[in-house]
């Protein structure tokens, strides 16, 4: 397969060492559990798209701030991956996955060091430097404590004018303050999951996985606050794709799961590499489970290798037409319901 064309570009707020302890059975409060093999990658979920692009040959840069001998910079280096960082003192933070023989995974994320106005700044700067002429620029995961809920939404807008499209992917209160910034602040592709969703909606994360109509309305409670297009990612019942090309939805080949960590990352990758392949709809959904599930199926938060996913096992399913593009500020649209969970 050809080596798709185009630059990504990662920003990691609030990188991590991803360290993931395999567990001999299912853990036990209060005992003495002697472990497996375990293992340590560098880590946050802009790390974790960039090392799937990456293991694909596409052209990606990530952005984080780390000092020049932290371990996570020393992680990159080894794995070839370019990158871009802005030096800080304090470490990066490491965060600790316990994984059951079943695939069950508990985290514990520590929660980072603050980083003040001039490293902010410097981050948007250097990100900002990278994102000209790149196709996709990837804001995503926590933010460091102390950090501006709506910084994201600033990213987006300070964005515009490098031509790069933006993808989002993030939760809890800089997800709500993204959506809530206003339609010049919506980035061009939001990944929630279920959970994320319904924060931004009001609907249960239960109603939207049970009910697809009401994952579908609330869905179109984004586009109507300005996003252009949607992945919802639903773990082991698949994702759905909604946007100006149509709505589709995907369900995964039947996967044994070992580590969910970073399965999320993995299937925005997908999706943007299909996108730098020149892939319809369709096909970018299909690249998106495809790449979530190959996740699923390895160990602690690994990421796969083009040779590990298969998109042909992948189920798409179109679910209706297009969706029209967001009104322009101060007018409204009836067509797209306006309400995720009293519509059915």
């Amino acid at each position: 397969m050809s080596t798709p064309a185009g630059r990504i570009v990662t920003l990691t707020a609030n990188p991590s060492l991803d360290r993931t302890l395999a567990l001999p059975g299912p853990l036990e409060r209060g005992g003495v559990v002697r472990l497996a093999p375990s293992s340590t990658e560098p880590g946050g979920k802009g790390v974790n798209v960039a090392r799937a692009v990456a293991a694909a040959g596409a052209d990606v840069v990530t952005v984080l701030p780390a000092g020049d001998d932290d371990p996570i910079v020393a992680a990159l280096h080894r794995l070839g991956l370019p990158l871009a960082s802005v030096p800080v003192d304090s470490p990066v933070r490491t965060n600790y996955t316990l994984a059951e023989p079943d695939g069950t995974t508990t985290k514990l994320n520590e929660p980072g060091a603050a980083l003040d106005a001039g490293t902010r700044a410097a981050l948007a700067a250097v990100l900002h430097q990278h994102a000209a002429g790149a196709r996709w620029v990837v804001l995503s995961g926590s933010l460091p404590p102390g950090t501006p809920v709506a910084w994201y939404a600033d990213l987006v807008r300070a964005l515009r004018d490098t031509g790069a499209r933006i993808a989002v992917d993030t939760s809890e209160a800089p997800l709500l303050a993204l959506l809530g910034a206003g339609p010049d602040a919506a980035p061009d592709l939001l990944k929630p999951n279920a959970e994320e969703l319904a924060q931004l909606t009001g609907a249960t994360e239960a109603e939207l996985t049970a009910d697809p109509d009401a994952a579908l309305a609330a869905v179109a409670t984004l586009h109507e606050r300005g996003v252009a297009e949607v992945l919802l990612t639903l773990g082991g019942d698949g994702a759905l794709l909604s946007g100006p090309e149509g709505v589709w939805s995907a369900t995964p080949p039947p996967t044994t799961v070992r580590s969910t960590v970073g399965a999320g990352d993995c299937s925005l990758a997908g999706h943007l590499l299909a996108d730098l392949a020149g892939a319809p709809a369709a096909e970018r959904l299909r690249s998106a489970v495809a790449y979530g599930a190959a996740s699923a199926s390895l160990p602690g938060s690994a990421v796969p290798t083009p040779a590990q996913v298969d998109p042909a096992a992948v189920a798409v399913t179109a679910v209706r037409g297009p969706v029209p593009p967001p009104a322009p500020p101060g007018t409204s649209r009836t067509t797209v319901p306006a309400a995720g969970r009293d519509v059915r």
